[in-house]
């Protein structure tokens, strides 16, 4: 079971600025894993969702709040994800749902800004009646400018829950209150190799570029909410979720990740 764990110093930083990188978390063939059974699996080709944004760009999303014994829930449950997790929201966490993020070369499009609590808030399954959720963010391709890596306004995080309208098929946030956020805090483009996860508060304001480059950028997300917090709609799927969220052992990863990669390879083959 992995022992990693957050400085305070790192905590700290996450408490003003609402975000926190930490560099090589994952090994490369980690990464690769979950990149394999991205591309072989027929669950998550045919799970795939198109956002448009406001310029009709489509952003490719897999969403799933099963949690199995794959390689996605093995990420997931690992150590090195959910301690930290814990020290940022100070209860112990139950795992909300995961996702790919899927930005093509050339095609890929934008994410409006938004914050996640911003859908969580008012979606009819979720309804989460507490702000306390974060998430981490995977790079399994690299993170650049150039391919549409994710941006954050530093500290927005404390400016509470904004309102929410819809902008192409996403939840966008009230762009006044934007603006002016702008216009006191910094903005910051999460650049990001292979491996290098982010932490980030559900008010965290973010955002995303189009992808007009050759290069992919995929990542994989998994959100949390803190133990304490509960679904207004007192959802079948919360309950059950935070009864048996359980966290695994790093080393599940590999174990996993490598005979998952070789059933659907041997499927693929026929």
């Amino acid at each position: 079971m992995s022992e990693f764990r957050l400085t305070q110093e790192q905590v700290g930083c996450f408490d003003q600025d609402g975000f926190l990188f930490v560099e090589n978390l994952f090994e490369g063939d980690e990464v690769d894993l979950v990149k394999q059974v991205t591309e072989l699996s027929d669950k998550v080709a045919k799970g795939v969702a198109d956002n448009l944004d406001a310029e009709g760009g489509i952003s490719k999303i897999w969403l799933t709040m099963d949690l199995e014994d794959d390689v996605f829930g093995a990420f997931v449950r690992c150590g090195r994800i959910v301690n930290p997790l814990e020290q940022l929201l100070r209860d112990k966490v139950y795992h909300f749902h995961h996702k790919m993020m899927l930005k093509e070369p050339h095609v890929g499009g934008a994410w409006e800004w938004h914050q996640d609590y911003g859908y969580w808030y008012r979606d009819k399954l979720d309804a989460l009646l507490f702000p306390d959720t974060a998430s981490c963010m995977v790079a399994i391709t690299s993170a650049t400018k150039e391919n549409g890596c994710l941006q954050v306004i530093r500290g927005s995080h404390r400016m509470g829950r904004i309102e929410h309208g819809t902008i192409g098929t996403q939840a966008g946030a009230n762009l006044e209150r934007v603006e002016s956020a702008l216009e006191h805090l910094d903005l910051v483009h999460c650049e990001m190799e292979v491996g290098t996860a982010l932490f980030f508060h559900g008010n965290l304001l973010h955002r995303s570029d189009q992808n007009r480059s050759p290069h992919a950028r995929w990542s994989f997300i998994s959100c949390y909410s803190a133990m304490h917090n509960v679904s207004c709609n007192d959802s079948d799927a919360h309950r059950k979720g935070r009864a048996r969220f359980q966290k695994g052992a790093d080393e599940r990863i590999r174990e996993i990740g490598e005979q998952q990669v070789t059933e659907l390879k041997a499927q693929a083959a026929g």
